[in-house]
């Protein structure tokens, strides 16, 4: 059975990021972006997407977070359509919800007061829907905040960021929704964290179809 394994080695002016990733792993995590609460972030997908990630990332910090965060959902994407290939015998739909239901298609992950659901499909064709989270990507983060959780540094805007990036370069369809929720720390976490089972299940072989592309096109 063929490794689903790939390395992306990813220059621009702005960043310069090397990344391995094993969809079949252990959900090993080894991130240094330079920003702590994004490598917890990255760490917490590893975990939770039972992938092994190892992502190093020097990027502009001195200009802002944005093209650091960005970049990393880029070149994580490309690394995901690498490792696919050419997706025979995958679930291709996400969910973290009901494991003995391939079509239920949904990962919902409470965190403390939050609740996110995300909806993952490797369809070839690249779209992110990004839902219940405008009201908080431009909202003013006080002094008081910054100093007593650094997540309160990482706006929300950077996660859309993030996910619009690897969703174009996964070229996968990427639906996003805050349920409910509104500590900056625990919207982000739930958001990856729901990722992270959307993308488990959705790269997982079903047996039932082992060498055959789940698509009635024949191609994905």
């Amino acid at each position: 059975m063929r490794k689903r394994t790939a390395s992306v080695h990813r220059t621009t002016s702005e960043t310069d990021i090397t990344l391995k990733l094993n969809l079949d792993g252990t959900g090993q995590g080894d991130i240094q972006t330079g920003l702590g609460f994004f490598d917890h972030m990255l760490t917490a997908f590893a975990k939770h997407s039972v992938c092994d990630l190892k992502l190093r990332c020097q990027g502009d910090l001195h200009i802002d977070a944005h093209h650091t965060v960005e970049d990393c959902g880029i070149t994580l994407g490309q690394a995901f359509r690498e490792a696919l290939g050419d997706k025979k015998g995958l679930r291709r739909y996400g969910t973290g919800f009901d494991p003995r239901n391939p079509f239920t298609g949904e990962a919902y992950v409470p965190m403390d007061e939050c609740l996110a659901r995300c909806v993952i499909d490797f369809s070839g064709r690249p779209f992110l829907v990004w839902k219940g989270l405008d009201r908080l990507a431009y909202r003013r983060i006080t002094a008081a905040e910054k100093s007593q959780d650094m997540s309160s540094a990482f706006r929300f805007g950077l996660a859309r960021e993030f996910f619009q990036g690897f969703a174009n370069e996964a070229k996968c369809n990427l639906h996003l929704e805050l349920i409910d929720g509104g500590e900056p720390h625990h919207v982000v976490e739930s958001l990856f964290k729901a990722f992270a089972r959307a993308v488990d299940f959705a790269c997982q072989r079903d047996p039932r179809i082992a060498g055959r592309i789940p698509s009635s096109k024949g191609k994905l």
